[in-house]
């Protein structure tokens, strides 16, 4: 298989901005366009190549790479999330409690902010250990937020969120998430917002309540320039300017995806905004111009 450029699913949820279409080269219907599904296997919204099929019908096993292929899923999905309004605050469930009930993996994630308006922000995780009665009262006097650490964002910073941590992307934030291959989020609070339909979007209190950590957060630092490391995906940044040499095996792809600036990989244009795949046992590839980067690999 060749080095991939990847065609994104969009989606419209209705906090969603024109971001993604007017400055990151994606080209939909959907409006608002609130997220593109960059590197996808999910059915809700699975990656095309250039020749309308899809990417996991095109890869085998060993394009994947070894690591990926002893999953029972492909184990990661990659997005920008362009948040015009303020996202629910919700939480996403391990994998023991998912794969019971769901049929599906959990969700860890991290979010690297791409562009942040001034003063927007994220909540992420308890300030303090809560009791189960104050979650619940705060869920039921719609107070969680005031439970919850706001962290005021910018271009450039990270955040890696285990399953279990309740979290809201606030408006505002233009993040690249990496995160497992699920679809499963489930809502505790959603501002009282109704659908285009008119009718208030479904919260799941019970289910966030049986899967919610309700320790202090304590972020997760990593070494050795890595954003964010879980078994199904690892993440680093790089800033190119000039050329930067990089290698598959046989064990994991890659996918290298542009946050800013452009040059090519290989010869074929990569701009801010695209996601291209690179197929395990490919081997070094180049990338040149002045451009950052997201790379991701199992």
């Amino acid at each position: 298989m060749k080095i991939e450029k990847l065609y994104p699913e969009c989606k419209d949820y209705i906090w969603g901005g024109e971001k993604l279409k007017e400055s990151y080269g994606k080209i939909t219907d959907a409006s608002p366009c609130a997220e593109s599904w960059e590197l996808s296997f999910h059915k809700d919204g699975p990656t095309k190549l250039s020749d309308g099929r899809l990417l996991m019908d095109a890869v085998t096993k060993a394009d994947i790479g070894s690591r990926a292929a002893k999953f029972p899923f492909f184990p990661l999905l990659i997005k920008f999330i362009d948040a015009k309004a303020d996202l629910s605050v919700q939480v996403h469930p391990s994998d023991e409690y998912a794969l019971k009930n769901e049929n599906s993996f959990g969700k860890t994630e991290m979010w690297y902010i791409v562009e942040a308006d001034e003063g927007a922000g994220i909540y992420l995780g308890f300030k303090n250990d809560v009791k189960k009665e104050d979650f619940e009262n705060a869920i039921n006097e719609k107070k969680l937020t005031e439970l919850l650490n706001f962290f005021e964002v910018k271009a450039g910073d990270c955040f890696f969120i285990p399953s279990g941590t309740i979290h809201a992307i606030g408006k505002g934030c233009l993040i690249c998430e990496i995160q497992q291959n699920s679809n499963l989020t489930y809502r505790v609070y959603d501002y009282g917002r109704k659908d285009k339909n008119g009718n208030e979007r479904e919260l799941h209190v019970e289910k966030a309540k049986a899967v919610s950590s309700l320790k202090k957060f304590e972020p997760t630092v990593f070494d050795d320039g890595i954003l964010g490391k879980s078994e199904y995906f690892t993440v680093k940044n790089y800033r190119v300017n000039g050329e930067l040499m990089l290698c598959t095996d046989e064990e994991s792809f890659n996918s290298v995806t542009a946050i800013r600036g452009g040059g090519y990989i290989n010869g074929e244009p990569i701009a801010r905004g695209d996601t291209f795949f690179i197929p395990a046992g490919f081997g070094k590839y180049k990338i040149e111009g002045d451009l950052e980067i997201l790379l991701t690999y199992v």
